[in-house]
């Protein structure tokens, strides 16, 4: 710290008064998430596996650049674009993306116009990538497909938003896919909020099914689902690609029919004791 401009108390010269805050950051925790990412080579892979289609011959701000400023920001909690500009100057931000100054806010908008089927294709296939790195690292014993619907929430008059009346709000309702064990996202896609939970489950699922199959045959693969899940199409689909799979169905008058013997069994095994956990199992054709 620079003691040219600094002041002391004339009743305590050991308290010293300066003006001049320095390079100071509240996100120093970035230099460990730089760390991550430089040892698992995800900088270097974006350099050579993504670029938006941009007429432009050159720009100061690469697209593997905004891509990761964005990355870093999300992580901190930045989650506008506009905070852009606010941390353009921010020491710990230009010591991970090793730049003088960050993009500002017109350029990350510019940045996100330019996206489109070709940058969502690469994604898929940068994680991909990244998904046989860390499986060469650790195999898993297992992995459970986790398949899910959510909302994202969308305030202005954006393309696609639309009212979803299973969660009374405006937005999008995109399909996903985790791994059930560790939470790992593996796939995701954007939806208008119109669409009912298991629209283009298929399409969705299958190039992750033929990744599995084909990268890690070694891997039991399990798909698990909610009652939005449903539907003949995808049993089909997991029973032609040998994937067990577990989808919960809605209660009906049909299920609790059939399942009727095993309410009973419960109820006797539970006749002194309403209290503790208990389960039975069954199967039955439906």
């Amino acid at each position: 710290m620079s003691i040219v401009n600094t002041l002391a108390l004339e009743s305590n010269r050991q308290i010293k008064i300066n003006f001049d805050g320095g390079d100071l950051s509240s996100d120093a925790g970035l230099l460990l998430i730089k760390e991550f990412i430089s040892k698992l080579g995800i900088d270097t892979l974006l350099e050579k596996a993504f670029k938006t289609n941009d007429p432009a011959l050159f720009r100061y701000h690469s697209d593997p650049k905004n891509l990761l400023q964005m990355i870093y920001m999300i992580i901190a909690g930045y989650f506008e674009d506009d905070a852009s500009d606010e941390l353009t100057n921010d020491p710990v931000f230009k010591s991970v993306l090793e730049k003088d100054a960050l993009a500002s806010q017109p350029t990350v908008s510019r940045f996100f116009n330019r996206m489109d089927e070709d940058t969502l294709n690469q994604f898929l296939a940068i994680a991909r990538v990244l998904r046989r790195k860390i499986y060469s690292i650790q195999m898993p014993q297992a992995v459970i497909l986790d398949l899910d619907s959510t909302l994202l929430d969308a305030y202005g008059r954006q393309e696609g938003r639309a009212f979803n009346f299973h969660y009374q709000s405006n937005g999008y309702h995109p399909l996903v896919c985790y791994d059930g064990m560790t939470g790992d996202l593996i796939k995701i896609q954007l939806r208008d909020g119109t669409q009912y939970s298991c629209t283009g489950v298929v399409d969705f699922l299958q190039p992750v099914l033929d990744e599995y199959l084909h990268d890690y045959p070694e891997i039991p693969i399990l798909l698990r689902g909610d009652s939005g899940f449903s539907t003949p199409d995808l049993y089909k689909q997991c029973e032609e690609n040998g994937t067990s799979y577990v989808i919960r169905l809605k209660e009906n008058g049909i299920l609790r029919g059939k399942a009727s013997d095993l309410v009973d069994e419960l109820d006797e095994i539970t006749r002194n004791n309403k209290v503790d956990y208990a389960v039975v199992y069954g199967e039955f054709m439906y």
